[in-house]
């Protein structure tokens, strides 16, 4: 008889740096919205790291220290503003690893990839990849080779199952997505391509942020966050799935 299965929430959700839609800069707005979705695994992108000063920059400590109840793993891209920049994760669930992966392929912006593994349940890994993106079609087209080769994704001593969630900065069916679609299911299957779209977060037209996983895992739902305070707290809406993970029997 098989036991019961066991159910998460994991969301990703780009800050902008905790940069509004007017341009004030505030942790606490991102922390409300965070709130509201009440995620057991939080992937976050554009993160700033840095204490001291104006305290405008301390962002990670800020939004970790309103969540004390939750395990934190930060993965930085780049120095910035005196500290460093780059994707981070919050959960529930005890980390038992984690690594950071440059993933920068041109002269712009550097960009990375945070791996962790999280122990959702007794014997029950799943590794999350916390991905963010270039903005250039040839500068993704780099990144994907590099994403899906045995370095990151393809690792052969990965235990569990993978979700690779983030901002992945691209609206078509381009590469990127063809390519992680060959060996992943994915979130894009939402039957209302509109409801689908996360940038910019007042008015979106563009899907940018997307979550591809694999069996076992069964994804029960999937959606877009689109409350008040979310639509003005960055230029991201956050990308929820809830997902049920059948235990062995």
């Amino acid at each position: 008889m098989n036991k019961r299965s066991l159910q998460f929430r994991i969301a990703s959700y780009n800050t902008h740096k905790c940069r509004s839609i007017h341009g004030a800069i505030s942790s606490e707005r991102v922390i409300r919205v965070i709130e509201e979705f009440d995620a057991d695994i939080l992937c976050l992108q554009e993160i700033v790291d840095a204490e001291g000063g104006t305290g405008k920059y301390d962002q990670a400590r800020q939004i970790s220290e309103a969540f004390p109840k939750l395990n934190v793993a930060f993965g930085e891209t780049r120095p910035l503003h005196g500290g460093r920049y780059g994707n981070m994760l919050m959960t529930r669930f005890p980390i038992l690893e984690t690594r950071t992966h440059d993933i920068t392929k041109s002269r712009r912006e550097e960009r990375g990839v945070l791996q962790c593994a999280v122990e959702v349940g007794r014997g029950l890994t799943v590794n999350i990849f916390n991905v963010h993106l270039g903005t250039g079609y040839m500068e993704r087209r780099r990144q994907i080779e590099v994403l899906i080769g045995a370095e990151i994704l393809a690792q052969p001593e990965l235990c569990g199952p993978r979700i690779v969630i983030g901002d992945f900065n691209e609206w078509t069916r381009g590469l990127t997505t063809r390519l992680l679609q060959r060996s992943f299911l994915s979130d894009r299957p939402i039957r209302n391509r509109r409801s689908a779209r996360t940038y910019p977060g007042v008015l979106p037209i563009l899907s940018l942020d997307h979550c591809y996983y694999e069996a076992p895992l069964e994804m029960e739902s999937t959606k877009i966050w689109r409350s008040g305070q979310a639509m003005i707290a960055s230029d991201h809406l956050p990308l929820i799935a809830d997902f049920r993970l059948p235990a062995s029997k």
